[in-house]
């Protein structure tokens, strides 16, 4: 609310209203107390005589009171003006004589201060109102409101595209006239699969509550998903066919030139002596790159049917501790602090530790480096599992969970991007960056504590 002006009240440099009003009220009075002052003093005089006085008293008392009625309803006038044009939304008008200290100074100064504060709080409407008009007809997102007997009141720019009608043509339609009142019936939030005026595609409705010029509107929101789910698409499918791509360019490089070896060989009418073993080699090399494209294949086949988790309650230290025994190439170093569990599918969970722990135990190998596997829980229905090696570290993270990228030679690019499916699909998330207290990387599992109760030691 805007403050009122900044002016020091005045003080009055002459008799107030209310004394003005007794001053006149007195001066309208004196006559007739005159007159019978001097009735008392003169007893002896005529009748005729007495008329006149009597006559002349109340002419200068109707003076008198005359001027005393404007002095009382002249101010009130102004203050009636000052009003009415607040009223009329005019609230540049100013009444003089505003000071404290009069009654009808204090009246008007109350009114000019008023009309202050309307034009300060009509001006910050004006200005947020031209802001929302340019959010909402610069939004992607058709805004339609119905008010409660279905007619449009409504409308944006986005929205005069999906109903292919300008707003001046739309506006005080019905639901059903304008096609809509399947949508009204739709409950919110929801995707709906349509055909508008304006295009067909697949749209998110969310419906809002709002109300204009004191009537209760209702307010849809249609946002067009079908743009961005195919950018998304187009996007997904290039970085698809790009590791394929690349993927089979290195597996049938060798093989078509192995192939062509080979029959080159056969086709000689006196091979050499060793074109037994060239030929063996080359079938060999062949059938090596054909399993690994079998695998390859195999792997895409398991990323895309992953089920849905089956889940039941697991206690964690067993899990973790048949991992750590299964892992025979270097010793997994465990920190289990406390008994946790978890509301998980045992098989994938397994099966998303068996990634992260393989990546770990052989970025670690090559430089003599350890794996520790930790599980905590740093905040209340969370656990965090994390897999930390002392490998040489992560270059880049932007293609880790691309499907079928690798930095492995013969990794299949899978293991990183199917623990991550299974971590989401538990609730959880799954991160993975270089470790800041030496060289190596660390991948962290976080995932939901159960309802149940945590398991006690011993």
């Amino acid at each position: 609310m805007a403050a009122r002006p900044a002016r020091k009240p005045s003080r009055p440099s002459g008799p107030n209203f209310e004394r003005r009003l007794l001053l006149d009220a007195g001066i309208a009075l004196l006559p007739l107390l005159a007159l019978s002052i001097w009735l008392l003093w003169q007893r002896a005089q005529t009748p005729t005589a007495l008329w006149v006085a009597l006559g002349i008293a109340l002419a200068l008392s109707a003076l008198g009171l005359a001027r005393l009625r404007r002095r009382a309803v002249f101010p009130l006038y102004t203050v009636s003006n000052l009003l009415e044009a607040l009223r009329e939304g005019d609230y540049s008008l100013r009444g003089s004589r505003a000071r404290r200290g009069d009654p009808i100074g204090d009246v008007v100064w109350e009114v000019n201060a008023l009309s202050h504060t309307l034009r300060e709080q009509r001006l910050k409407v004006e200005e947020t109102s031209a802001l929302l008009g340019k959010v909402i007809a610069s939004i992607d997102i058709a805004l339609l409101g119905f008010d409660g007997e279905r007619r449009l009141q409504l409308l944006n720019p986005a929205g005069e595209r999906l109903l292919a009608r300008r707003a001046r043509d739309a506006l005080g339609r019905g639901a059903s006239e304008l096609g809509l009142d399947q949508v009204l019936d739709q409950r919110a939030p929801a995707l709906l699969d349509r055909a508008f005026a304006g295009g067909a595609g697949r749209y998110e409705l969310r419906r809002f509550s709002f109300r204009q010029d004191g009537l209760p509107l209702e307010l849809l929101a249609i946002s067009d998903l079908s743009r961005t789910l195919r950018e998304e698409e187009q996007l997904a499918w290039q970085r698809l066919v790009r590791v394929l791509s690349h993927e089979l360019n290195n597996t049938l490089a060798p093989i078509r030139s192995m192939a062509g070896t080979v029959s080159a060989l056969l086709a000689q009418s006196h091979p050499a002596s060793d074109w037994r073993e060239d030929a063996e080699e080359g079938l060999r090399v062949i059938a090596e790159r054909s399993e690994a494209l079998g695998r390859f294949v195999t792997g895409y086949a398991q990323l895309a049917r992953l089920p849905p988790p089956r889940k039941q309650p697991l206690d964690l230290a067993p899990l973790l501790h048949r991992l750590v025994m299964l892992e025979q190439r270097l010793l997994v170093e465990l920190d289990l602090a406390e008994p946790l569990a978890l509301d998980v599918d045992p098989d994938q969970l397994e099966q998303a530790l068996i990634n992260l722990l393989n990546n770990a135990v052989e970025a670690s190998l090559p430089e003599r480096g350890g794996v520790a596997l930790k599980a905590s829980q740093p905040a209340p229905g969370k656990v965090l599992i994390e897999v930390s090696d002392e490998g040489l570290g992560l270059a880049a993270t932007d293609n880790l969970f691309v499907p079928f990228f690798t930095t492995k030679p013969g990794g299949s690019g899978i293991g990183l991007v199917l623990a991550r499916q299974i971590a989401e699909a538990h609730g959880g998330t799954l991160g993975l960056r270089n470790r800041t207290d030496r060289r190596g990387c660390i991948a962290t599992l976080q995932l939901p504590l159960s309802e149940l109760a945590t398991p006690r030691a011993g």
